[in-house]
């Protein structure tokens, strides 16, 4: 008994020792994610995995609650209860983060950026820049990755502007900034909600839509839109944001890992995406897709519409800025003067 005595007696005396603070309960930060992507995708399974990842190298003390399947509502409701901390992180496209740094949305102006090996010379300048100004506010970037190509998917066969002109083509509210461009390049465009394409698509009141092969394969567009044009339209991009507040919230010493968890796994969807994304053409060909290949001839015709639309959308759909900065890093790297 006295020997018992005699020891805690000395834990008394080391110092630092606190026996209260062995009885407290280890700080735990819980981090709710709003992701519209549905959980049975490569994004959802990469999600539950960093999920896991984040538990492990925390100890515990950063937890990762995914709320998949757009069950937070819209990006624009999401942006809402980020900022009011009802959620504290985000799977954002480019229309969101948009929302949050207006510049992002020029790396998906149509026909700037025309092929992979382009978009890789663009973004490995441009991304710093665009993390930088995000984390410059109320968010913090954790992972910035592509999310594919946009492709028009039509009822009829397209292989220039004009043959696209000749139908109506169906844009979503959320996405405001690309319906005035495609207006401002002669399109008839024709507002749907999101949830209602494919019926619009049935019912004859619009004839063509812009979408990932990714959509269109899993959605069933091309069911009713059975050309796609092989041009590509423009990347579009997704990342992973946490609010400010969030960020901060994370143990200082566990901020180091959570990026590189999540940067690496950003890495893996993005290759997946890009392999589903060959997939998806793949498998739409095999059940009645039409791929038009347009030549270069036809591409310019294209570049060159947008070209004419370009000086009225700068200063206002298009960060005039960014979109000089993308451009002379393309006319260097195609060797144009």
């Amino acid at each position: 008994m006295k020997k018992t005595l005699l020891f805690a007696a000395c834990l008394f005396l080391i110092p630092g020792f606190d026996m209260a603070a062995q009885r407290r309960p280890r700080r735990q930060t819980t981090i709710k994610l709003a992701s519209m992507v549905p959980e049975n995708t490569p994004w959802g399974a990469a999600l539950n995995k960093m999920a896991a990842e984040w538990s492990a190298a925390t100890n515990g003390e950063v937890r990762l609650q995914i709320y998949a399947n757009g069950t937070q509502g819209s990006e624009e409701a999401v942006l809402q209860k980020l900022n009011m901390n009802a959620i504290q992180a985000a799977v954002l496209t480019s229309f969101g983060l948009n929302r949050i740094v207006p510049e992002m949305l020029t790396l998906s102006c149509p026909f700037l950026i025309r092929g992979e090996d382009e978009f890789v010379e663009v973004f490995k300048t441009i991304k710093p820049e665009l993390e930088a100004k995000i984390n410059a506010g109320n968010y913090y970037s954790l992972a910035l990755v592509r999310g594919g190509w946009v492709r028009f998917f039509s009822r009829n066969p397209v292989f220039v502007p004009a043959d696209l002109k000749r139908q109506k083509v169906g844009s979503v509210p959320s996405e405001p900034e690309l319906a005035q461009v495609f207006r401002t390049m002669g399109y008839q465009v024709v507002m749907v909600d999101e949830k209602r394409l494919l019926v619009a698509l049935n019912g004859g009141s619009i004839d063509a839509v812009y979408q990932s092969p990714i959509a269109s394969a899993g959605f069933q567009y091309f069911g009713v839109a059975k050309h796609m044009a092989s041009i590509n339209i423009a990347p579009f991009m997704g990342g992973i944001v946490l609010n400010k507040h969030a960020w901060e919230s994370i143990p200082e010493q566990h901020r180091d890992a959570i990026i590189r968890i999540t940067r690496r796994i950003g890495s893996e969807i993005e290759a997946s995406l890009m392999q589903l994304e060959n997939d998806a053409v793949t498998t739409m060909s095999r059940h009645g897709l039409v791929v038009n290949t347009i030549d270069t001839r036809q591409a310019q015709q294209w570049y060159d519409d947008m070209t004419k639309a370009t000086p009225s959308l700068l200063g206002t759909t298009f960060d005039r800025a960014t979109y000089a900065r993308i451009e002379g890093i393309l006319k260097n790297y195609r060797g144009e003067r």
